[in-house]
């Protein structure tokens, strides 16, 4: 038997989650059902687009239940309690500046489950991630990106 694949995440992106899993399982799945009932009530279900429509929602609505309970089930919770604290690693929130004046940006590395750039979460997946980790406060870092190579410099690691 195949081991299942585990998911990094944070205590916060677990309970995100968990809170996604229970709006599932008790309102999304009772408004699809109520739309099947609805559907059903036109008439013929061979030519009823609602129908179909309803039926397409409910099948995306269980395998995503699915899928977050594995994540769930799988989940490692990622506990920064690193010896160095200069050194990145994952659940480290790192500020870079890319080299030689780009600007300063600064990220959350994180489980490709909660990834999220627009808040600040990279995957630990990422080309950046996997530049970073490992790598301590103050040290210029190679960065292979699909736009191409960039240097950056560790700024802080918290």
């Amino acid at each position: 038997m195949a081991t299942e694949k585990s998911f990094y995440m944070t205590e916060e992106g677990k309970a995100k989650l968990e809170e996604e899993l229970e709006y599932l399982k008790t309102d999304k799945r009772a408004e699809v059902v109520e739309r099947i009932k609805v559907a059903r009530g036109f008439g013929d279900l061979s030519e009823n687009s609602e129908y179909d429509a309803a039926k397409d929602e409910q099948a995306f609505v269980e395998s995503r239940i699915a899928q977050v309970e594995k994540m769930i089930r799988n989940a490692v919770i990622i506990e920064n309690d690193n010896e160095n604290p200069d050194i990145v690693s994952l659940g480290s929130t790192v500020t870079f500046k890319e080299l030689p004046e780009g600007d300063e940006e600064t990220y959350t590395i994180v489980g490709s489950a909660e990834a999220d750039p627009f808040e600040g979460k990279i995957s630990n997946d990422s080309p950046m991630a996997k530049s970073l980790i490992g790598q301590e406060k103050g040290t210029e870092v190679a960065v292979t990106t699909p736009g191409g190579d960039i240097m950056v410099r560790i700024e802080n690691v918290e």
